[in-house]
């Protein structure tokens, strides 16, 4: 499967820019099977007024997310500030397929550190999706500090990892990302933003990784980019079965 991982600035609640600036990226490289977004792509993260105005924007997020992907004939993720349906605010990564179908994940490691958990809601369900052949595990940023939320238990082949994670943080990312795919025998696809806001600076790192802890795709720090990848079902299958580590992994309680 060929997967893109799309690198971008954000502007600070800018939602009609963001969208009509991504569609340009996401035109730079066609053929893709999946294409990756940031968390918050459209309005950054906890943008202001956020609360009382998510289900207005999540839904024009929505729709043009399944636009896109209609058009490229591939899925697209990313996460958007939405509603649910007890009007409760979710960090919620969509995975959005050409035919309109779709899957979410509501973020559950809510980050506090910045106040998240102040407006957000966390989500309980761990959420594996699939497309064309690959099994893809779905998290938001945060929840890449926590290895046995996101442990391997035989039902995925990939993890997306969708983030606005700061400059000064960037070493954590690097490490965890890698840690991430050689302890779960997996493709890794961890996509940040470029730029700044209020509070952050972001240099991207965004990266695809493979089994062994290969980086298979990267896009250059502080650019906005779009860099594209093979995830080879066959070669992973391989590596399985030649080194079953999986099979003797603890039991998770």
């Amino acid at each position: 499967m060929k997967t893109a991982i799309v690198q971008h600035v954000i502007r600070w609640n800018e939602l009609e820019w963001n969208l009509q600036h991504i569609t340009s990226l996401l035109d730079q490289q066609t053929g893709a099977d999946l294409y990756v977004l940031a968390e918050t792509f459209a309005t950054g993260f906890l943008a202001e007024g956020s609360a009382g105005k998510a289900g207005e924007e999540s839904q024009r997020i929505f729709s043009w997310m399944q636009q896109q992907a209609q058009r490229l004939d591939a899925a697209i993720a990313g996460s958007v500030a939405a509603d649910d349906e007890k009007g409760l605010l979710r960090n919620r990564l969509f995975f959005v397929r050409p035919d309109g179908s779709y899957d979410y994940y509501d973020k559950h490691h809510l980050f506090g550190y910045a106040g998240e958990t102040d407006e957000y809601v966390a989500g309980d369900q761990r959420v594996v999706v699939e497309w064309r052949g690959v099994r893809f595990l779905l998290q938001v940023c945060y929840d890449l500090r926590f290895p046995v939320f996101s442990r391997n238990r035989g039902d995925y082949d990939a993890i997306i990892y969708v983030a606005n994670w700061p400059a000064r943080r960037r070493e954590v990312w690097q490490t965890l990302l890698k840690a991430r795919a050689l302890e779960n025998q997996c493709y890794v696809v961890g996509v940040n933003i470029v730029g700044g806001d209020k509070v952050c600076e972001y240099v991207g790192d965004s990266v695809i990784i493979d089994a062994y802890g290969r980086i298979i795709a990267s896009c250059t720090p502080d650019m906005e980019e779009v860099a594209m990848a093979e995830l080879d079902m066959e070669e992973l299958l391989r590596f399985r079965n030649k080194f079953p580590v999986l099979k003797d992994a603890d039991k998770i309680y």
